[in-house]
């Protein structure tokens, strides 16, 4: 079968890097690390997480790319391609569509959690974060979700912005977006570091994210860390597949994730140094939880020499981090409607955008005029983020895996991860027996199912893992064939 050509390239491997980790550097990392982190103990979810990244994050991110490049197309056409090269039932195109889906949905809401940090870039530069409590800042942040117009103005800024930079293609628009902001992301970060060590209390911070302590490793600990790991690569959500499929041949695939996995791995913890010595020396918990950086940080700023300067400039650096995010989110539906229908990207862009707009401002109406309105217990934001969170994302990295790991022809996830032998065996044993156990305990943790502690009750996952490894290659050359349409 003749392969797919490339329509857009990136300009180069660092194109893709920038872009992948700009896709995975988001509010994730800078906002919700350091409150996970402190609410599990530090040091001890910290390894935790790591381990995660290696264990589900980083097989299922070389899992997009390789379909990605091999099927050169949105999720839908990628995965319909390299399937049908298999030989495969082309239903298996519902997953592409599902993490399509899933992007867009989540940045409905997403856009509205990036405009609280534009918003709080502006509020710190006019002054209206001098509060003098935790609680009063509490209500500034409520003030503002209340109003409307304040609340969907940032909105409509962040949702358009993405929207201008994706019109303009890949090359153009978002390989040169990234080109500068991730620098720009990282100086500020290192600023910020820099600014904590002279500042706050580094050592308490840096013994808060790096001293072990066993007894800290809990069975929530774990299930916050795999969940963590594997939401912040931006897996299953379609961005990264559709990023994969702009990586000319060639380029070494294993050697891409490991770099973006640990760009991204990098910035949670270096965004750790930056607010835990902050947070520790102005007397704070950093078991704040969600207000970390929307209560906590700007009290603690207004309270330390240059902190105003600072402010802004953190402030700045996440809003970045949001926008690098979103950009990635609706790339995979603009190269749908480009791809498949014939659409310029402009008028995809234009097109998408007004959906995006539609539903977004009623996700943030959810928090003022329709608060009251909560079909079956949650409003619109909650809705859109528990059914992605929840069941889309866990059930696309599950279907992901098993694609890859049963009903794609071996040959072709060989050759395009291009990886020795003993490297194709670790890859593949990961994506069949180990990625779907712990996705599958995640999904389970989501949903208030699961009936055990992973960690005193550790058996339970290596038997399931072992009992999937036996089945599989006892099983697999019967029963997969007709499961999968070959």
């Amino acid at each position: 079968m003749t392969r797919e050509k490339p329509k857009n390239l990136w300009l180069s491997r660092w194109g893709f890097i920038l872009a992948a980790t700009g896709s995975a550097v988001g509010l994730g990392n800078i906002w919700k690390f350091p409150y996970i982190t402190g609410e599990y103990g530090g040091g001890a979810f910290v390894l935790m997480y790591l381990a995660c990244i290696l264990a589900i994050g980083i097989p299922v991110m070389m899992t997009e790319i390789a379909i990605g490049r091999r099927g050169r197309g949105s999720p839908i056409d990628a995965i319909g391609r390299v399937v049908r090269e298999s030989g495969g039932n082309p239903l298996w195109k519902v997953v592409g569509g599902m993490a399509m889906l899933a992007g867009f949905m989540i940045l409905c809401f997403y856009v509205v959690v990036a405009g609280w940090a534009f918003a709080y870039t502006w509020k710190m530069l006019d002054g209206s974060l001098a509060a003098t409590s935790v609680e009063a800042l509490g209500g500034v942040f409520e003030a503002h979700n209340a109003n409307p117009w304040q609340l969907g103005g940032w909105s409509v800024l962040v949702a358009l912005l993405t929207l201008w930079i994706v019109a303009k293609g890949v090359q153009q628009g978002i390989e040169n977006a990234v080109r500068w902001m991730m620098p720009g992301l990282a100086l500020m970060l290192v600023a910020l570091v820099g600014y904590a060590f002279i500042s706050g209390s580094f050592s308490a911070g840096f013994g808060f994210l790096f001293h072990f302590d066993a007894s800290k490793i809990t069975g929530e600990a774990l299930l916050a860390a795999l969940g963590h790991a594997f939401f912040t690569l931006s897996l299953a959500s379609g961005a990264i597949l559709t990023y994969g499929s702009y990586i000319p041949d060639g380029q070494s695939i294993a050697r891409t994730t490991f770099v973006v996995a640990l760009c991204d791995t990098c910035v949670a913890l270096l965004a750790g140094l930056a607010i835990f010595p902050i947070i520790f020396a102005n007397g704070m918990s950093p078991s704040a939880g969600p207000g970390l950086i929307f209560m906590s940080l700007p009290l603690a700023f207004q309270q330390m020499p240059f902190g105003t300067a600072f402010g802004v400039l953190f402030f700045a650096m996440v809003s970045i981090a949001a926008l690098t995010s979103a950009i990635s989110m609706i790339e995979a539906t603009v190269a749908y409607l480009n791809e498949k229908h014939g659409i310029s990207r402009l008028h995809a862009a234009m097109g998408a955008g007004v959906v995006l707009l539609v539903i977004s401002l009623l996700a943030m109406l959810s928090f003022n005029l329709l608060a009251g309105w909560t079909p079956l217990g949650k409003n619109l934001f909650d809705w859109l983020d528990y059914l992605t969170s929840r069941w889309m994302m866990p059930l696309g990295g599950i279907f992901m895996v098993v694609l890859a790991g049963y009903a794609l022809r071996g040959e072709i996830m060989r050759d395009e991860l291009g990886l020795p032998p003993a490297g194709y065996a670790l890859w593949l044993f990961m994506v069949r027996y180990v990625s779907p156990v712990l996705i599958m305990v995640v999904f389970l943790h989501a949903l208030g199912w699961l009936m055990f502690d992973p960690v005193v009750q550790w058996y339970w996952i290596a038997s399931a893992i072992g009992l999937l490894a036996v089945a599989g290659e006892i099983l697999r050359p019967r029963v997969m064939p007709a499961l999968v349409g070959r």
